[in-house]
């Protein structure tokens, strides 16, 4: 769900088959599959994608002989993973490095073709789902065959349980009906149609075996799960995964070893680059948390794959030894607002949770500056929920473009702010916003450290915001996991049955419901916009979701819309409710959108694999080294 802004566009540099299933990622981190690529500019089609960013060619190595089996592929990543557990994992990051040893059910190829990996999905009407598991696919000892049982299990066990709030439990509510028809079959059935269900993202599980998960069900314990070490380590992945993990050292590195057993060598429809794969004895994982060192591992031939600042995509590209792909990806970098009770932490009240003040700010920051100045072009300007390469993009004149021209500057945005704190003791005197105490305001802005870029974009949003609304922002560097736990996830009360919700730790209840430290505003992640299907991001919109750390409360029907649009008959039903709902982002403007980046990721020159598309690395597995 989400990606660190430094962990999503400058990490290793593999986007990974699921990577872009993940809703959160870390700011500034270059990573694989992503968000749109641009030059700064306003159009629809990128000098990075030439307007077609999912792609049509083939993948690697499918003609001539298949590559030799050698050496080891190296990736250097800017942070820590916060946890291995395919079940409870919710950044990118970790996606990425859990896909090198367990594959999801499918994923999407070139052309946005799907590729049906562990099961196939049918349906004639789209209301009832057939899921068809392949032979072949095998635990680890002791666990034996992948059964059609494994994920009904799981899904009915976990996912739709009370007590287990893993990371895919929205994915899975109890209107859905999961039924084993067969060893090797069960069916989905949904309340409504839905022709797009796979593009969802729903029905995409990681397998897991039943014998593993019973003893944690039949005592209910979600502490015993999250910390089960089989699946911190994913030691029960058998034959699943194109790699298996042989070390984790939580803070410097992960060592993964080819897997001679790998499904897809044997699967007849899989493309021919999958017949030897993997093609690396070796695949290491190393955390170097500074920016500039990565950059140099990757200049001195140290590593195969790291992100590339925009400031120095064109001298790394210029070199021998380094080609530079710029990515499109669905991460967009976004300022994000504390709307809970432990926000606004400069006054009384809490006037983030005022959609006109929100407007302002969104007022406050010139994001083409951003674009062309801090990120060298490499991005988009964003003014609603979908990169613009997507089909799914609404007309122009559907969304209001704050930040840019006329709604960019100190007018438009003070002008909303006085109109938010007009029933308030808050007041402008001598150019700066006063709270009820006469004191300046000032709030603090919390940005991924170890990047430099994302230092850079903290201070000029700073910048702005004190010059256009009159606010005082200090900006301070933190560790992605630290902020992850102390400030993003809320504590889980004692008492959750007294509260209308509390969902997880992402969402433990309405905003009297805290994290354990206060904050005002952050950069540290960007969130997917699921340009595949863009209902799946309805997790960041509903206020009782599983997924609402910054305690977001929608004053539009953002349930039943993204509701209707699942429940569309045609993509031109679709295309009309999904503008509906990008419209009323864009009003609501629930926290600031600033620009999608490209994935600017630096590879050398003897890799074959990387592709300019939406979906690179999707066949990481065949990927190689070439003479």
């Amino acid at each position: 769900m989400r990606r660190s802004t430094a962990d999503r566009r400058h990490d290793d540099g593999t986007s990974t088959r699921r990577r872009w299933l993940q809703a959160l990622g870390v700011a500034g981190t270059a990573g694989l599959a992503g968000c749109a690529g641009g030059d700064g500019t306003e159009t629809t089609a990128t000098p990075t994608t030439e307007g077609n960013a999912f792609g049509t060619e083939e993948p690697t190595a499918t003609d001539g002989e298949l590559p030799e089996v050698r050496g080891t592929y190296r990736t250097v990543t800017a942070g820590r993973v916060n946890t291995l557990n395919p079940l409870y994992n919710r950044a990118g990051g970790a996606g990425t490095i859990i896909g090198y040893a367990l594959d999801g059910g499918y994923t999407y190829r070139p052309g946005n073709e799907r590729f049906d990996q562990l099961y196939e999905l049918s349906s004639d009407r789209g209301e009832v789902w057939t899921a068809s598991v392949r032979d072949g696919l095998e635990f680890s000892e002791p666990y034996g065959r992948v059964a059609a049982e494994d994920f009904v299990y799981q899904v009915r066990q976990l996912h739709q349980s009370d007590w287990a709030a893993t990371a895919a439990g929205s994915s899975w509510p109890d209107s859905v009906t999961v039924e084993q028809t067969g060893e090797l079959e069960f069916q989905i059935e949904l309340e409504t149609p839905n022709l797009l269900y796979p593009e969802t993202q729903d029905p995409l599980l990681y397998p897991v075996p039943k014998a593993l998960l019973e003893p944690y069900v039949a005592e209910a314990d979600e502490q015993g799960l999250q910390e089960d070490q089989e699946l911190l380590t994913l030691g029960f992945t058998g034959n699943l995964g194109a790699y298996t993990l042989e070390e984790w050292n939580r803070g410097s590195s992960r060592v993964f070893s080819r897997n001679d057993d790998y499904y897809l060598r044997d699967v007849e429809d899989a493309p021919r680059a999958f017949e030897a794969a993997p093609y690396f004895e070796r695949l290491v994982s190393e955390v170097v948390p500074e920016q500039s060192s990565r950059v140099g591992a990757l200049e001195a031939g140290e590593t195969d794959s790291a992100g590339v600042p925009p400031n120095q995509v064109s001298r790394l590209d210029d070199l021998d030894n380094v080609d530079v792909e710029i990515v499109p990806q669905p991460y967009n970098d976004v300022l994000t607002y504390n709307m809970r009770d432990n926000g606004w932490n400069t006054g009384p009240g809490n006037l983030f949770r005022k959609k006109a003040f929100r407007q302002g700010l969104a007022c406050a920051v010139d994001k083409q500056r951003m674009v062309t100045g801090i990120q060298r072009g490499y991005a988009n300007v964003e003014h609603t929920w979908q990169p613009r390469w997507s089909r799914w993009y609404p007309d122009d004149e559907e969304i209001t473009k704050y930040g840019v021209g006329e709604l960019y500057g100190p007018e438009p945005t003070r002008s909303r702010i006085r109109e938010a704190i007009a029933d308030t003791d808050y007041e402008y005197a001598d150019e700066y916003l006063l709270n009820p105490s006469g004191a300046r305001c000032q709030i603090d802005l919390y940005y991924s450290a170890g990047s430099k870029i994302e230092r850079s974009k903290a201070q000029f949003i700073a910048s702005e915001i004190e010059a256009n609304a009159g606010i005082v922002v200090e900006s301070e560097a933190i560790d992605t996991t630290t902020f992850n736990t102390r400030y993003w996830q809320q504590e889980i009360p004692e008492n959750p049955d007294d509260y209308e919700w509390s969902n997880g730790s992402f969402n433990a209840g309405p905003r009297e419901v805290t994290s354990a430290n206060a904050w005002d505003m952050e950069i540290v992640w960007g969130l997917n916009t699921y340009p595949l299907n863009p209902t799946t991001a309805s997790v960041f919109f509903v206020e009782d979701d599983s997924y609402n750390p910054y305690g977001y409360y929608p004053d539009w029907d953002a349930k039943g819309l993204f509701e209707e649009a699942r429940a569309a008959e045609s993509e031109a039903e679709l295309q009309e409710t999904l503008t509906e709902i990008f419209r009323h982002i864009t009003e609501d403007q629930p926290m600031g959108m600033l620009s999608f980046p490209s994935n600017t990721i630096g590879y050398a020159s003897d890799i074959e694999g990387p592709s300019r598309t939406y979906f690179n690395g999707w066949d990481f597995p065949a990927w190689h080294r070439t003479e």
